[in-house]
């Protein structure tokens, strides 16, 4: 059974380089302060490593 994460974002993707935009809205995150629960699977995992420095993550 898969673990399920909840992913916040906490800052902005303004002035962020277009691939980290598009890895934030890909999460499902829009504005700050949205969050989106997704299962921890490698693929999801991996674009999250990607932002880190944008989003917080919890455990479900």
């Amino acid at each position: 059974m898969a673990q399920n994460i909840k992913v916040k974002l906490i800052r902005s993707v303004i002035g962020k380089p277009p691939v980290q935009r598009a890895t934030v809205r890909s999460l499902g995150l829009r504005k700050i302060g949205s969050s989106n629960v997704l299962d921890a699977n490698p693929a999801v995992m991996g674009m999250i490593k990607k932002v880190s420095h944008l989003v917080s993550v919890e455990k479900v």
